[in-house]
């Protein structure tokens, strides 16, 4: 077992290369190990629509060790498809491979799949371990798997305030106006965040006072599409789930966000707090006690 769990740690460390880069895929990572304890192929999900990891771990064995192959174990991060999508089913590339082993960390819970991989496997004679280290491997695509499991986009909260507790100043006429929280490291985590989601949602009051590009231009990735809210949120969340969108970030004003809160409709919360106070303005949501 501790000899499993050292190369599906190699998997992980492989998977994480996709961030930003596969979603709504989910990051995935393999790594083919020969009886001797060898590495002789490794490879990830590099893209969305590219080759699945067990695709580019397979290709990646030099002929030399092609002859190790059966009796080799590959180790996936996530359950190894089993449909045709954009790709054929991996799980149908390994049995024909004549990989005797595969190790699996995540169970894929998209219906599609949702087992059937597995049982591929197991019906060829092939055996399969689950559910190694899967914690790590259930956090790594906490995003996609939420989205498959809930049938919503997994939902980040994110907003930065004063320290004490203001999300904006309010001039004399009473109108809010934005103040800058952030700082540029702080900047560059946000976008690498965004790259990281596949829509980011904000109100209309949003757009016109803070006027924010919403962009990924400090972090390499894809920039997220931009949605508005509409006035059923949770049949919106369900609507944008059947449209791909796994994953969502609501970065808009107060209002929005505490809709979302007072739902109970959120599964991460980022809130970034800067060391200035306003003393009065817009203030920040509140979360039900």
């Amino acid at each position: 077992m501790e000899i499993d769990k050292k190369y599906m740690k190699r998997a992980l460390q492989l998977a994480r290369l996709g961030e930003g880069l596969v979603s709504p895929n989910p990051m995935v990572g393999a790594v083919i190990v020969s009886s001797d304890g060898k590495i002789i192929g490794e490879g990830y999900h590099h893209r969305y629509g590219g080759p699945h990891a067990e695709v580019c771990a397979i290709r990646s064995v030099k002929e030399s060790d092609q002859n190790l192959l059966k009796d080799s174990t590959i180790y996936v991060t996530l359950e190894p498809c089993s449909h045709y999508g954009k790709t054929p089913p991996c799980a149908k590339l390994i049995i024909d491979t004549g990989i005797p082993r595969v190790v699996v960390g995540s169970a894929d819970p998209f219906p599609e799949v949702s087992g059937r991989g597995i049982r591929m496997l197991r019906d060829a004679g092939v055996e399969v371990m689950e559910n190694v280290l899967r914690d790590e491997c259930d956090a790594l695509n906490v995003r996609f798997l939420t989205a498959h499991r809930l049938g919503r986009p997994w939902i980040q909260l994110k907003w930065a305030q004063s320290a004490d507790g203001f999300m904006a100043g309010i001039d004399n006429d009473g109108q809010p106006y934005p103040v800058k929280f952030s700082t540029p490291v702080s900047s560059i985590w946000m976008h690498r965040r965004r790259s990281m989601v596949d829509a980011i949602m904000v109100g209309k009051n949003t757009l016109e006072i803070d006027k924010p590009r919403l962009d990924c231009r400090h972090w390499p990735g894809h920039a997220p599409r931009r949605v508005e809210p509409q006035h059923n949120l949770e049949q919106q969340m369900h609507e944008l789930y059947k449209e791909g969108v796994t994953s969502l970030m609501v970065e808009g004003g107060p209002t929005l966000l505490q809709s979302f809160i007072d739902l109970g409709l959120y599964d991460d919360v980022k809130i970034e707090i800067a060391e200035k106070k306003l003393e009065t303005g817009l203030p920040a949501p509140k979360f039900n006690s």
